[in-house]
């Protein structure tokens, strides 16, 4: 008999055989004809006696948790939460008024194999509408488990569906008030768990021992999940009840947590790095809870970098009922960290700072030396942990909190460039999930990549030339050359008016036209390079249809002493005159909130407008703020009109991949500044392997010692040329001395022409000095510097910068360029015209991970050594290069294909280097190939080709379209089962083709070759 399109009955059995025979739960049979509950007594009676407790223990505690499981006046998330809290920590039951509390216990969590397992079939719900779960899960009698289960052709949407149906008033909505976790699943799509409540959407999959793949995905993992001790423990230490929503995790932040209990037990620093939007703040509550639970003295102090994250956390714990204290200054910190109480604070990490301290090295020795600030033992949850833990701060914190664990969280993984101190302050990873596999799991979205271009052109050049010949007068060749080069700067940096009003026009189109756009269930991110750029493009926007629905944000507040010294007499605006009038206006109806600004309650006010109405505030302008850890799922574009790179280019891109309906498939950067290099090289690091030493917590200690004697080595170094090269100062090397060395007679043109090469060495000298001071500068003992030593060099280092100011100001070569901002900004806005932005990618709805990471890109580019990354024609070779790595591999399953893939890769290739095609050019056709390679076919394949094996038969049959169908045909029709390597199964295939293949030997065998290299034949 066929066991093709089985009924779901056959399932249920296979299922309630193997709770029995694989989890060792007790079979209760089938319940149909009874009257049912959630609570069982005829099982849970016998099992709290078995634990010892009396009847009348037994009679109150299971009145207790009825009373709570079916209170009329609270809706079903209040019911399962209060008994939830019964099952977790029991009921304190007093007999009478004499008797002492005695504890009783539902469930023994700590011994899993003394609980009562059980599974009942077709359990009939009576009431207001009869149902009938399929499967139900009991320990000690207590319903925690609701499984659905649908035949293979049937979706598992039908079974969640049926779920949450089943948990509404008006049919069993009081069954679920002791349920903890509910699957839907069947044969062909596996198993998917939620909880009370949970939004079909939201529904999970487990992922675990992918490897093994011996039995229905169904089967696999309700034995992972059910298996007795698991399920106590996702119930236990996995359920989470935040603000109106019960939560349980999904696989990376369960996974991620047991491994972190395993660095707090053998009290060891790491790294949780969960890609952006994938539930960081969810894995700090549990593990958290999970601490404070586990080891009674500990206590956790979770630190951020940015006001709005540390009130996130606030939220975020307060919302899932744990009672935390959130330090309002340093002296609050130590104060609280002092007492035993509370065991849950949270900071920004600058409260950690030590104003006027002169002697940073001697006040961090002096305080190892004192007994330990904070009481109990502490465990220090450290967001966005490589943006803080380097330098000062963190020797200050280490030495006040000795013996503290530090857990980082963040979500990037360690560039080269903080790598080394990072590793030093934590000692290496603990669990990873990286966005390619938060995208495969459909935690977050992949993005989607425009390039826009928007060309500039100086319209007269005559007249800029004669206002500089104008402005220029009196001044010398140096100050000369300080203006013009403030000017190629700014042509360079600055937007002109022209090119923000194409902008402007451009993001505007897109809201009509863009459907998620239009719909008005989506909004948008523009990030402007600089406070000043993004006033005037809020200023710009006013006047379109986004007055009133578009806010700006920056880390600008206005103040009186902004404008102080701005004024020049020329009856213009200069920068920050611009921002403060600019703001000034913004702010006038603003009535502040209570202990906030004007700024503050205006921010709130957009944000909040921004995550809850996208049709009342479509687009938000910033600059740096909002990049990071501001969470608004119906963002869905983001605009980036500003340089930028690394860990701030991927979270900010990561502000448009949050889940939002099924109208949001992808979240979209529409990019200016041309940073398509960036992006890949920030995608392939956030997608890469994690180094195996990292993995394992490298070295530390050795990538310190190295970091210090290279530091050291520099220092010195720098030390030693910069006093060189003041030996020749005559004595008493005063300052007169030295004005007279490095300038000559500064009345005299000639000898400060003389004298310029000195003064150039000398202001490199000090550049190079001060840089490297600054690298090593927090950590001058640890490198090896005796005290007398440090603040010998601290001497010099001031000297030094004082003779560069002193040398600067005798030769002339100083300029304010005060007087000429503002008549430089008019230059820029009359005289640089801008086109209409242009598409100069062509990717379509291919998102990044498939063009960067399925391609090979990725890897390519993150294999780079560190110079190559920054030029954009080594690159450029290493993608093409990757591609042909790849092609190689894939020959065999379709040479004819393959070979002319290659063809086209050299082409480009060849062109870009000629400089024949643009590197936009480039882009464009290395995108097509790349896509090409990816799917395995070409783009005017003809459509009867839909899979991999007849567009390979197609392309080595010369084209031959009607020619490759009858290949396939025949392959599939004759072909023996596992005929790969028998060489009387192989002659089966070959005889059939010899006819179809004109009896040409040669031809049959090149032609199965590629046969056998299909998967699907």
């Amino acid at each position: 008999m066929s066991t093709i399109g089985l009924p779901e009955r056959a399932t249920q059995n296979r299922v309630v055989s193997l709770f029995k025979r694989e989890l060792g739960y007790r079979y209760l049979g089938d319940k149909s004809d009874q009257t049912n509950s959630n609570i069982e007594e005829d099982l849970l009676v016998p099992h709290l006696i078995s634990r010892g407790y009396t009847a009348d223990q037994i009679s109150r505690a299971i009145y207790f948790l009825r009373a709570e499981a079916n209170n009329p006046n609270r809706s079903l998330y209040d019911n399962n939460k209060a008994v939830y809290s019964l099952l977790r920590y029991g009921v304190d039951v007093k007999v009478d008024a004499s008797s002492v509390s005695d504890t009783v216990k539902f469930i023994d969590w700590s011994h899993p194999e003394n609980n009562d397992f059980s599974i009942a079939e077709e359990v009939t719900l009576r009431g207001n509408l009869e149902r009938r779960p399929d499967l139900v899960l009991y320990v000690n009698g207590i319903a925690v488990g609701v499984i659905e289960l649908k035949n293979s052709r049937t979706s598992i949407g039908d079974g969640i569906r049926q779920l949450l149906s089943n948990q509404r008033k008006d049919f069993n909505e009081w069954f679920f008030s002791t349920v903890q976790i509910v699957f839907a699943g069947n044969d062909s799509e596996g198993l998917r768990y939620g909880t009370i409540g949970t939004e079909e959407k939201f529904f999970l999959g487990w992922k675990e021992d992918e490897a093994d793949n011996k039995l229905f995905k169904l089967d696999k993992y309700l034995l992972k999940m059910c298996s007795k001790q698991r399920l106590l423990e996702l119930i236990h230490d996995f359920v989470l009840f935040d603000g109106g929503i019960k939560k349980l995790p999904r696989v990376h932040q369960y996974f991620g947590i047991k491994a972190a209990q395993i660095n707090v037990n053998s009290y060891k620093s790491g790294i949780i790095w969960h890609t952006q939007g994938s539930g960081k703040s969810i894995v700090m509550v549990l593990l958290a809870k999970w601490i404070l639970e586990n080891k009674p003295n500990a206590r956790i102090l979770i630190l951020t970098d940015r006001d709005e994250l540390d009130k996130q956390i606030e939220g975020v714990f307060k919302g899932s009922g744990e009672d935390i204290h959130r330090t309002n200054s340093g002296q609050d910190l130590m104060k609280q960290l002092g007492q035993a109480k509370p065991r849950l604070l949270c900071s920004l990490v600058h409260k950690f700072g030590k104003q006027g301290v002169e002697n940073f090295d001697a006040f961090i020795e002096e305080l190892k030396k004192q007994p330990p600030l904070a009481v109990g033992e502490l465990f220090v949850f450290v967001d966005e942990c490589h943006r803080t833990q380097s330098g000062k701060l963190n020797q200050l914190m280490k030495a006040m909190l000795p013996g503290a664990v530090f857990i980082g969280f963040t979500g990037t993984p360690l560039l080269k460039e903080d790598k080394a101190t990072t590793l030093e302050v934590f000692g290496g990873y603990i669990h990873t999930y990286k966005f390619d596999e938060g995208v495969e799991d459909g935690v977050v979205l992949d993005l989607i990549y425009e390039a826009r271009d928007v060309e500039q052109s100086l319209g007269s050049q005559d007249k800029v030339d004669a206002w500089f010949e104008a402005k220029t007068k009196g001044l010398n060749n140096w100050q000369k050359a300080a203006l013009r080069n403030q000017w190629g700067t700014m042509q360079n940096v600055v937007s002109s008016r022209s090119r923000m009003e194409r902008i402007v026009s451009d993001i505007v189109f897109d809201f009509g036209v863009k459907p998620r756009l239009s719909s008005e269930r989506g909004n948008a991110i523009l990030v402007a390079a600089s406070i000043y750029d993004a006033c005037k493009y809020y200023e710009l926007f006013q006047k379109t249809v986004f007055k009133g629905k578009c806010a700006v944000i920056t880390s600008y507040n206005p103040q009186a002493q902004d404008v102080t010294l701005e004024e020049t007499g020329a009856n213009s605006e200069t920068d920050k005159q611009f921002l403060y009038n600019t703001y000034t206006a913004l702010l006038k109806e603003v009535e502040p909130a209570s202990n906030k600004s004007k700024t503050e309650t205006y921010e709130d006010w957009a944000k909040n407008l921004f995550k809850d109405q996208p049709a009342n505030m479509c687009l938000l302008i910033v600059v740096d703020k909002l990049l990071t850890g501001f969470d608004a799922p119906h963002c869905t574009y983001l605009y980036i009109d500003k340089s930028m790179q690394d860990h701030g280019l991927f979270q900010a891109i990561c502000r448009t991949n949050r889940l939002d309906g099924d109208d949001k498939p992808f979240g979209y950067i529409v990019d200016y500044k041309d940073l398509f290099n960036k992006v890949q090289g920030a995608i392939s690091v956030y997608t890469s392997e994690v180094d195996h030493d990292d993995a394992g917590g490298g070295s530390p200690d050795i990538i310190l010692q190295d970091r210090l004697k290279k530091g050291r080595q520099r220092l010195d170094g720098a030390l030693e040329g910069i006093a060189l090269l003041c030996e020749p100062v005559q004595p008493p090397q005063g300052e007169l001395e030295h004005i007279h060395y490095f300038c000559g007679n500064t009345e005299k043109v000639d000898d400060l022409k003389a004298t310029e090469p000195q003064r150039v060495a000398l202001y490199q000298a000090t550049v190079a000095l001060v840089r490297a001071y600054a690298n090593i500068a927090d950590e001058m003992s640890k490198a090896g510097y005796t005290q007398t030593e440090i603040e010998k060099i601290k001497r010099e280092i001031d000297v030094y910068l004082k003779l560069r100011e002193i040398i600067r100001q005798a030769s002339g070569e100083t300029i304010d360029l005060k007087a000429y901002e503002a008549d430089m900004r008019h230059l820029i806005d009359t005289y640089i015209e801008a086109s209409e932005p242009r598409e100069i990618s062509d990717f379509g709805e291919t998102g990044l991970l498939d063009l960067i990471v399925k391609s090979g890109i990725a890897e390519a580019i993150n294999n780079l050594p560190k110079g190559i990354k920054k030029n954009s024609q080594s690159v450029s070779e290493t993608i093409a290069n990757n591609i042909r790595s790849k092609i190689i591999k894939k020959h065999l399953n379709d040479p004819a294909f393959y070979d002319k893939m290659s063809v086209l890769l050299i082409e480009v290739l060849d062109h870009l280097r000629q400089q024949q095609i643009s590197y936009e050019e480039f882009l464009k056709r290395i995108a097509d190939i790349a896509k090409q390679v990816q799917v395995g076919a070409a783009k005017d394949t003809p459509i009867a080709l839909n899979t991999a094996g007849k567009r390979a038969l197609f392309n080595n049959l010369g084209g031959n379209e009607a020619l490759a169908l009858q290949i396939d045909a025949m392959v599939k029709h004759v072909r023996p089962d596992s005929f790969r390597g028998n060489l009387a199964k192989e002659r089966v295939i070959k005889a059939a083709l010899m006819p179809i293949l004109g009896n040409d030997q040669a031809e049959v065998e090149r032609i199965f070759s590629i046969i056998v290299a299909q998967t699907e034949y």
